[in-house]
């Protein structure tokens, strides 16, 4: 188990100075960012950031091999009155305004994207109704972009809702203006044998507050990139994860916070649970503090809970600090089986052993399921782990 570090408020130390150090090999990417895929070399799977990942299991996506098909996803956008939905070409400005792709797949999405989807809410527009977007995989292969934008002082929730069967590489970018707030919950429900790779940008203005979900259940291979930068002071971000790793899945999860600008806030927590043989869940959690992001407060976590032999699980927190005059910063990784304390205060009080394992994984997922806000959503995802726990705690 690795324990916290928590660095407070204060000048930097020697010591703070060497963690610095250490950390920029692992936080740093092999190839700077570029949208021309051509930038990227084909992966060996000897890189840092593609040493985790099966790429046989990619399906060419990694390698230029995978053509798209016209059979690979439809996409359905149920919106609120007010808010405008586009369908746009390439040229479009908006496009790829919240990041940049950072690894060859996230380029390659890039630049074969035919048409992107832009959803944008004006100003000053707050919604009492999610967006909702439907991807659902019909067999084959696709490219795919899509951009919400929130205008100053909106507020919205977004559902993205993947399921179906597709091999699909896809970049999102979210844009906030200043002072807006969005949620953003993305489920990834797919069938057995799908793959899907995303990046995911967000671009969080002065006084914007962005809160994201991410549930993976589904998939053969899921490998997701949420960023997070920030365009002015005042911005805040929480990134909430939850996955549920199954016998012969790899679920892969890379994050970086980007603390660019003074006096930001972020808070990562990530809960994943595994079960059978050959089940694999990654999570990479970067945190960089530039020189110039005086005032920063971050926190990351991570926790994975195995519940039976044969799977594993790969977390490296990573934390990089280029200035000292922060509010504070810290990480945590952990990751075992149940906790044979609370397993004992339940069937001590007759609580048959079985069910007491299902409680202590319903309440391991519960604290984030329910900061969701999106009923539907949450009774989708508790019967969902219910689903799963039928299969595993047995």
């Amino acid at each position: 188990m690795a324990e916290a570090q928590n660095i407070p408020v204060g000048s930097t130390t020697a010591g703070q100075i060497a963690v610095a150090a250490e950390s920029t090999v692992a936080t740093r990417m092999s190839a700077p960012a570029s949208f021309d895929v051509a930038d990227f070399p084909v992966p060996h799977g000897r890189e840092e950031e593609w040493r985790f990942t099966p790429l046989e299991r990619l399906r060419g996506l990694h390698d230029g091999t995978a053509v798209a098909t016209g059979d690979g996803v439809k996409v359905d956008i149920d919106a609120p009155e007010g808010v405008v939905v586009e369908t746009v070409g390439r040229e479009d400005a908006r496009i790829g305004r919240a990041g940049t792709p950072v690894d060859r797949v996230a380029a390659q999405a890039y630049s074969a994207f035919e048409k992107a989807g832009v959803i944008t809410v004006p100003k000053e527009r707050v919604l009492t109704e999610p967006i909702r977007i439907v991807v659902h995989g019909e067999g084959g292969t696709a490219y795919a972009h899509q951009v919400v934008e929130l205008g100053a002082f909106a507020e919205a929730v977004v559902v993205i809702d993947h399921s179906g069967d597709a091999v699909l590489a896809a970049n999102v970018d979210y844009v906030l203006g200043d002072g807006a707030k969005l949620t953003v919950v993305s489920v990834q429900d797919w069938d057995d044998k799908a793959v899907h790779v995303g990046q995911h940008n967000a671009l969080v203005g002065r006084d914007a507050t962005f809160k994201s979900f991410v549930v993976t259940f589904g998939g053969d291979l899921v490998r997701l990139h949420p960023r997070v930068a920030y365009a002015g002071p005042g911005g805040e971000a929480e990134l909430f994860g939850l996955y549920f790793t199954d016998a012969g899945q790899h679920q892969e999860h890379r994050l970086l916070v980007d603390h660019n600008v003074p006096h930001c806030k972020s808070n990562v927590v990530y809960k994943g649970a595994l079960q059978g043989d050959d089940a694999h869940a990654v999570w990479i959690g970067d945190v960089l503090i530039e020189a110039a992001a005086e005032g920063t407060d971050t926190y990351e976590m991570n926790r994975n809970l195995v519940l039976t032999d044969g799977a594993r699980v790969d977390s490296v927190p990573n934390l990089e600090i280029e200035t000292g005059e922060i509010v504070g910063a810290g990480h945590a990784s952990a990751t075992g089986r149940f906790d044979d304390e609370q397993l004992f205060y339940l069937m001590a009080r007759g609580i048959p052993e079985i069910d007491a394992r299902r409680l202590v994984v319903r309440g391991f997922f519960a604290e984030l399921v329910q900061q969701i806000g999106v009923a539907d959503i949450e009774e989708r995802l508790l019967a969902k782990i219910e689903e799963e726990l039928e299969a595993s705690v047995a």
